[in-house]
């Protein structure tokens, strides 16, 4: 399963670590994912999803 949302596929991005020397490193910001069960087309699956997919409602939660 890879490093994204099921529903709006954000994926990690990159960037720069700056330290006060201002030596420059590479790095990654990763989302916020959360693996929970949802049901889709009345079977259960589960899904990486990321929280502020989560928090909208845009996924049923299985109970």
């Amino acid at each position: 399963m890879p490093m994204q949302c099921y529903v709006c596929a954000k994926s990690p991005t990159f960037g720069n670590t700056i330290s006060h020397a201002h030596n420059i490193r590479s790095r990654k910001f990763y989302p916020n994912l959360q693996r929970i069960r949802i049901m889709e087309n009345g079977t259960v699956k589960r899904i990486r999803i990321c929280t502020r997919c989560l928090r909208s409602g845009k996924v049923q939660k299985a109970v």
